[in-house]
């Protein structure tokens, strides 16, 4: 259960608007009465998050937070204060607090901003762990999978994570991108500093350059205080920026100036603020191509292509899906009170022969809703619910053997209400085309590269972006999906 300090010197009103909210965010609540009872609490505690009030009898607010950040700078801090003036508020929002409330707090914002900033502090503190069996440990959030394509992840991660260079996370939508990106983090030099994520696509185009760089009193309607970005809050962490192939072209111009020497001006300011963070990304999108057709900057594509972890499909890690169900299976015991021991071998065949175009989010959600349908013992067939016609694994593999494979593909995707099939078609013809000429040429890259027509470095890196490995096997080399 979430834990909430509270750090105030009167309290009672801040205290009885979050006992209503306890029960409904499911959080304890501890409360210090002043800066040094808090700086107790919190280092011997460890509180969720901490809401801390600006006037406290023995110091400022905003010492007691320079000391919260020595303890542990992941601890998200929303600062109240009851006056007008902003200003201790804002230069706290600059440090890496989360938030800041004026008294007396609105209940709906209050629940809100509580809300959220228990589920960042959950983030930042709850490993993602990579994992090749079921986990044991049910409350971590894990990356499993023992497939090659799966292997392949793992491998990536641990080569960039001590490298303080941008990392592009690519793969379909609900194959676990931010998963990666905190595994990422987690293991980084920047681990006990902040992580925030941003999904790029969630934030109307008017407001993302805002949330991202902040902005100052007046510089749009509706700008009635300053506002401090996350690039800005951020400083000395790491920043998940999902969905990056959705941000504005606008947009994209000024995040490529910070990503170049790591300096930003707030929408509608002029003194240029220094921000140090580390920038992970991901699209679900293929950027190369959009940057070809003028939708996404060439320079800033460039920029990020320095490290690409390729996320496979599910469909791709057939081996992996077993895992998978034995964990969300446990984990959704618990979540609704289920007593699932087991899953019946018919309906992992049913899972099997699905071909996912939602990846593990999608099979999430069939197995909740197959778990609130039963109240047995083992999950059987009857109880998932119906999944839309498509082609079986099996089929898949054979369709690959044959023109009729791509058209295959693109009614499955047009199924799945694809946004962005031009992208996702040049993404599949060339996993094939790619796969196939390494094949002719025995994985010989340089002879294949002439047979395409492109730069052998061209080649190596479209390999990493598709996840496709060239592998040495007894007869020779041949290409392998990883």
């Amino acid at each position: 259960m979430p834990h909430v300090l509270l750090i105030d010197d009167d309290p009672i009103l801040i205290l009885d608007q979050i006992g209503h909210l306890s029960e409904q965010l499911g959080i304890t609540i501890e409360v210090a009465q002043s800066g040094g009872a808090g700086l107790d609490r919190v280092a011997t505690s460890m509180p969720d998050v901490v809401l801390l009030d600006v006037n406290l009898p023995d110091q400022t607010g905003l010492d007691v937070y320079h000391e919260i950040r020595k303890i542990d700078a992941r601890i998200p801090v929303v600062f109240i204060t009851a006056t007008a003036t902003t200003g201790v508020a804002i230069e706290a929002m600059r440090l890496g607090a989360y938030d800041y409330l004026f008294k007396p707090v609105e209940l709906r914002q209050l629940a809100r901003v509580l809300g959220e900033a228990v589920e960042l502090g959950r983030r930042m503190h709850q490993p993602a762990t990579a994992s090749t069996t079921t986990p044991t440990d049910e409350q971590a959030d894990s990356i499993i999978g023992r497939s090659a394509a799966m292997q392949e992840v793992y491998k990536a991660i641990g080569r960039v994570t001590d490298q303080n260079v941008i990392v592009l996370i690519t793969g379909e939508s609900g194959t676990g991108k931010e998963l990666v990106a905190r595994a990422v983090y987690q293991h980084s030099d920047r681990k006990h500093a902040p992580f925030l994520a941003l999904n790029c696509a969630a934030i109307p185009e008017s407001l993302l350059e805002s949330e991202l760089f902040g902005h100052e009193k007046g510089a749009f309607t509706g700008a009635d205080r300053r506002q401090v970005g996350k690039f800005e809050r951020c400083n000395g962490g790491t920043i998940f920026l999902d969905e990056i192939g959705d941000m504005p072209l606008a947009t994209q111009g000024k995040v490529l100036r910070l990503l170049q020497d790591q300096r930003f001006e707030r929408v509608g300011g002029s003194r240029t603020i220094e921000t140090d963070v580390r920038i992970i990304a991901a699209t679900n999108r293929g950027l190369k191509a959009r940057a070809e057709a003028g939708m996404f900057r060439a320079d800033l594509y460039y920029r990020l292509n320095v490290f690409t972890i390729a996320i496979p499909p599910l469909r791709d890690r057939g081996e992996d899906l077993p895992l998978l169900v034995n964990f969300y299976v446990r984990r959704f015991n618990r979540e609704l009170g289920r007593d699932v021991r087991e899953v019946a071998s018919e309906t992992l065949d049913l899972l099997r022969g699905y071909a996912w175009p939602g990846n593990v989010r999608e099979l999430q959600s069939v197995l909740k809703q197959a778990m609130l349908r039963t109240r047995a013992t083992v999950l059987g067939p009857e109880s998932l619910p119906e999944l839309p016609s498509g082609p079986t694994s099996d089929e898949n593999d054979r369709a690959d053997e044959t023109p009729f494979s791509f058209e295959t593909f693109i009614r499955r995707r047009l199924h799945a209400d694809s946004l962005d099939l031009h992208a996702e078609a040049h993404q599949e013809l060339d996993r094939l085309l790619l796969a196939d000429v390494l094949k002719f040429t025995q994985g010989n890259q340089l002879k294949a590269a002439r047979v395409l027509g492109i730069a052998r470095q061209t080649l190596r890196n479209r390999l990493r972006e598709l996840g496709l490995a060239v592998t040495w096997g007894i007869e020779g080399n041949e290409v392998a999906h990883s």
